[in-house]
């Protein structure tokens, strides 16, 4: 393994040497991935050749719970018959390229900085939670298995870059999905150590403190002790068990929670009290609205991965699942709550990542679990549809006004350029600087592909 990596043989024995550091040994997988073996890692280091404009590159991904009606919204019908078409018409945008739905006005007058993907589809059952894992690991878990989320492959390769750590979930984990399947927001067999920071509070509410991020003199002498105390086990621990993985990830673990909860740039990234009400109102003063503009300051801070999701579970509130009668959403719920709250607050983020010059640097993922049955049901809402759906990518190197892909004239299957999850994943992971085709320590040490073999970036959305 050791000789594919390194150059020469004096980088062979380098590897061995006293001037490598045990973790530095460990990320060699990591190295690998971003295209350097940890000779050349050392060597770029020592000579100020690597690039801090790739270490910039972050990634929001809005994970639209509960599976938007693609006919409704991106990839509209207006030629098909009514019980296909639905009761909204298309609206020009400010792209040549491309028209979507009325309900989504804010969104038209962007279509020049987002590009759309409308021939997405997958294999898995028509359940939101086996949805969830594919769109997010890229992969079904399957013989027992669980794949990471996307954002805990880049904490893994690419780790922290400031106080913060570098995979959030905003507000909070994804809730039940009626599956019984794990939802994929994890680090999988990457271990606990990348799991997502998850925010488990509602920044729109004003009374919203994020957790465990108190500064040191709320937290009480007595108590800040006690941790500094733990440390000091911990890392006694890690000392004198090297080779025990449970004593490095209980080391990595309490030191991501202590790094964060007394770095008062951690609690200034969090704090939406510093934003001017003029620029919090213009995302919504809502849960979603909030989150994108949480997200934004985060990646501002050097998170490198955060997860929105725009609902918690699609049971009980008003989600993107409309099925057309209660206890789920109806088309109408759509047309007066959802869209307008989450039309809003995606304007809002993109607007301001260009206004501050991040848009680039900042690759901005909409995807969902399935779009919505091409027959409108007799509740008059859609059903679940894994067979074809659209997601849309704005930032990142991402070229806007583009569209990549077609569905067949009734937007059951795609058409034209069929993509899978694996490439959604792989193209975050491009635009992020990351090889999709190389490998990461898997179950019993094997080596583990990135994406599975035949998964390519969306490479036109770039071109």
């Amino acid at each position: 393994m050791f000789d594919l990596l390194a150059d020469s043989p004096e980088d062979r024995l380098r590897l061995c040497g006293p001037h490598v550091k045990r973790r530095e040994f460990l990320q060699i997988g990591a190295l690998a991935a971003v295209g350097l073996s940890l000779p050349q890692y050392l060597r770029a280091r020592a000579e100020g050749r690597v690039d801090p404009a790739a270490d910039r590159k972050s990634c929001i991904m809005i994970f639209n719970l509960g599976g938007p009606s693609h006919i409704d919204l991106w990839d509209m019908k207006p030629d098909a018959p009514r019980e296909i078409r639905g009761p909204f018409r298309p609206i020009r945008t400010k792209s040549d390229a491309f028209e979507i739905s009325e309900l989504l006005p804010l969104h038209a007058k962007i279509a020049d900085r987002f590009s759309l993907v409308r021939s997405c589809h997958h294999d898995g059952a028509a359940v939101h939670d086996a949805g969830w894992q594919m769109m997010q690991t890229g992969r079904r878990f399957t013989g027992g298995i669980s794949t990471p989320h996307a954002g805990a492959v880049v904490s893994h390769l690419k780790g922290r870059r400031s106080d913060l750590p570098p995979f959030v979930v905003l507000p909070q984990l994804m809730g039940r999905g009626g599956g019984n399947l794990p939802n994929g927001q994890a680090g999988g067999f990457l271990g606990k150590a990348h799991d997502p920071f998850a925010l488990m509070a509602d920044p729109s509410q004003k009374n919203f403190k994020v957790p465990d991020l108190l500064p040191p003199d709320q937290i009480g002498a007595q108590r800040l002790d006690r941790r500094r105390k733990m440390r000091d086990v911990v890392e006694q621990a890690v000392s004198e068990f090297e080779a025990s993985e449970d004593a490095r990830l209980m080391d990595d673990n309490f030191h991501a929670a202590f790094r964060i909860m007394t770095s008062e740039s951690a609690r200034a990234a969090f704090d939406l009290s510093r934003e001017p009400l003029k620029v919090r109102e213009r995302y919504g003063m809502n849960r979603f609205g909030q989150c994108c503009l949480l997200a934004r300051r985060l990646v501002e801070g050097g998170v490198r991965f955060v997860t929105i999701n725009t609902f918690l579970t699609v049971f009980d509130e008003i989600t993107w699942d409309i099925h057309g009668s209660k206890p789920f959403t109806s088309v109408q719920g759509m047309k007066d709550l959802v869209c307008p709250m989450y039309d809003q607050a995606y304007s809002a983020l993109i607007e301001d990542l260009t206004d501050r010059g991040m848009l680039n640097d900042t690759m901005v993922a909409n995807l969902s679990e399935f779009g919505r049955t091409p027959k409108v049901n007799p509740a008059g809402g859609r059903d679940h549809w894994p067979q074809c759906f659209t997601a849309y990518f704005a930032g990142g190197g991402v070229k806007g006004g583009r569209v990549v892909g077609a569905s067949d004239p009734i937007g059951g299957f795609p058409a034209e350029r069929p993509v899978k999850p694996g490439d959604i994943v792989a193209t975050m992971f491009h635009g992020l600087g990351l090889n999709h085709a190389s490998h990461l320590p898997g179950p019993g040490g094997r080596p583990f592909p990135l994406t599975d073999l035949g998964t390519e970036p969306i490479r036109e959305l770039f071109a």
